[in-house]
């Protein structure tokens, strides 16, 4: 059986001596990862004519967290799998104009078998009964933002509030039809982890599960696989300016003023002042109390952000649009800015949850499941935290859907999916084998011929998968990280600009969140500080109460 990892780290991109030339650049703006928030600004300065930018990314790869493998000619999204909703989301307008929707979306029945360990399996009605009440359960959650109304007395979470309207809803049956329908209950929140990025609903605020703002229309899948999208997004952005295997080590963000780090050579100085050039009217005055900085009546200089990168290069710019994800915010914040990121950011930064989710893919040979089948169901009981996570992590895998007649896709989440990630690729297969016998209760399927796992948390410029709003966090939090850092109170432009999906209040965990605060960054770089003067010429006046006489009120 074969093998492959999720992703990649991306390479060194080369080292130069402490002090050459080739080992410092300057430019105007520096985008810091190549993700969706990333390219985003990047094509939106462009459709401003600001063209000095450069965009550094840690991997020898763009795109982030959406990512295609291509096994066999057979392709395989490891990130990003549907764009959400149609209407109002800049992704499917993207993906439409650019011919990557089809036209006439195929609707392809759904048909789900959900089974028990011992390979008994649910009637349909008591899954869609239960199905529909959970729907209503999660609803009611959602309108505690919308209507702010308390919820009962101790409930602080979704599984909370959830759970205690399961219990309500099951003293109507007798015993013996409870636990069947609890059942279902428990992989619906084990699904519903997968969905919301976290390691149980426990986690999540239920005060603020209501700030997500879903799109209508449904989700939607792109014939050539969510990565396509990326072409579109890179085919405007010139080589020379999108540099891989750059990953950022230190962003010092008030360089040359007091109380911070400054450049030592002479060379780090030039670049860092810099004669302000405003020929692409993207930059304002930034003004500084500092002595050092002083410009001249005649000429003005203004300090630079210095871009550090672990391959020893540095960039100089005037502006920088960090847009990694919260995991290595996380995990980096309090180390990767001088001076370090406000309390107040950090704080919010450690509040959001940032779950981990993966996917696990098992190819095989040939097929085995019944044609007319799209997904099988795993009812566990539901997950004892105090039993050792080696023993219980595979009880997360809520289901296995069928990609192909010979590939399925099944999810995992939070701390059962983190150890999966330290597991062989074989024990993983391994294991699914086993639950796929046991739960269709035939020791005949067949063991896949290759399985691959994704690796979220492991990958150091990820820590994780998406953004979700934590018990004690909220929709200002969110805010809070998406402020911008400025140089100097008097500053008009900021000096650190920050996107991603964990940017945006309504849309985090989402391919177009991530893109809509990457295009609001770049906007507020390209708004002139100064509005043009409008000046009205009229024909045949001299002064303001002649034009004004001459008015016609027709």
């Amino acid at each position: 059986m074969s093998a492959a990892k999720a992703d990649d780290t991306g390479g060194d991109g080369g080292t130069n001596s402490e002090n050459s030339t080739e080992n410092m650049q300057s430019c105007k703006v520096v985008i810091i990862g190549a993700g969706m928030a990333g390219l985003a600004a990047a094509n939106h300065l462009l459709k401003n004519n600001v063209r000095d930018f450069v965009i550094l990314e840690g991997r020898n790869r763009a795109g982030g967290r959406i990512i295609a493998i291509k096994i066999d000619n057979r392709k395989m999204e490891l990130g990003a799998n549907w764009i959400h909703g149609i209407l109002g989301n800049p992704i499917y307008e993207l993906a439409s104009a650019n011919g990557l929707v089809d036209i006439i979306q195929e609707n392809k029945p759904h048909n789900v078998v959900a089974t028990l360990p011992d390979g008994r399996r649910v009637p349909f009605n008591i899954l869609q009964e239960i199905y529909d009440a959970y729907f209503w359960f999660f609803r009611r959650c959602e309108e505690y933002f919308l209507c702010k109304y308390l919820p009962p007395d101790g409930i602080e979470s979704v599984g909370e509030h959830i759970r205690l309207e399961i219990s309500i809803y099951l003293e109507q049956f007798p015993e013996h039809e409870r636990h069947i329908r609890n059942l279902i209950f428990n992989y619906l929140l084990n699904r519903e982890t997968c969905i919301s990025g976290c390691n149980s609903m426990d986690e999540i605020d239920l005060m603020e599960i209501g700030s997500y703002t879903e799109l209508p229309g449904g989700n939607i899948v792109l014939p050539g696989g969510y990565s396509s999208i990326l072409g579109p997004l890179t085919k405007d952005i010139p080589e020379s300016q999108l540099l891989k295997g750059h990953a950022v080590e230190c962003v010092r963000w008030r360089v040359g003023l007091e109380g911070t780090s400054t450049v030592d050579s002479g060379l780090g100085q030039d670049l860092l002042n810099k004669p302000e050039d405003n020929s692409d009217g993207l930059l304002g005055e930034c003004k500084s109390g500092s002595t050092s900085l002083a410009a001249s009546p005649s000429r003005r200089w203004r300090p630079k952000v210095e871009v550090v990168c672990q391959n020893g290069k540095k960039f100089y710019a005037d502006h920088v649009i960090c847009t990694v994800p919260l995991g290595v915010l996380k995990e980096n914040g309090k180390t990767m800015f001088d001076p370090p990121l406000p309390e107040y950011k950090m704080d919010s930064i450690n509040r959001l949850c940032f779950g981990v989710v993966d996917k696990i893919y098992l190819e095989y040979e040939r097929p085995f499941l019944n044609p007319n089948l799209t997904e099988v169901l795993l009812l566990w009981d539901p997950i004892d935290p105090k039993e050792p996570v080696s023993e219980r992590w595979f009880k997360k895998i809520y289901s296995f859907t069928k990609v192909s007649e010979t590939l399925l896709l099944g999810w995992i989440s939070g701390d059962e999916a983190k150890y999966m990630e330290t597991l062989p690729f074989d024990q993983v297969s391994e294991k699914c084998t086993e639950i796929l016998r046991q739960f269709l209760n035939d020791p005949f399927i067949p063991k896949p011929k290759r399985c691959i796992n994704t690796t979220w948390w492991s990958q150091p410029f990820t820590k994780g998968s998406y953004t979700a709003v934590g018990v004690g966090a909220s929709q200002v939090d969110i805010t809070n990280i998406s402020h911008p850092l400025y140089m100097h109170p008097t500053s008009s432009k900021p000096a650190v600009l920050f996107a991603g999906e964990h940017c945006h209040p309504s849309f985090y965990s989402t391919v177009h969140g991530a893109y809509l605060s990457g295009r609001e960054a770049a906007q507020i770089l390209c708004v002139p500080d100064t509005p043009p003067e409008v000046v009205l010429d009229v024909e045949g006046t001299a002064d303001l109460s002649s034009w004004v006489q001459g008015i016609s009120l027709n």
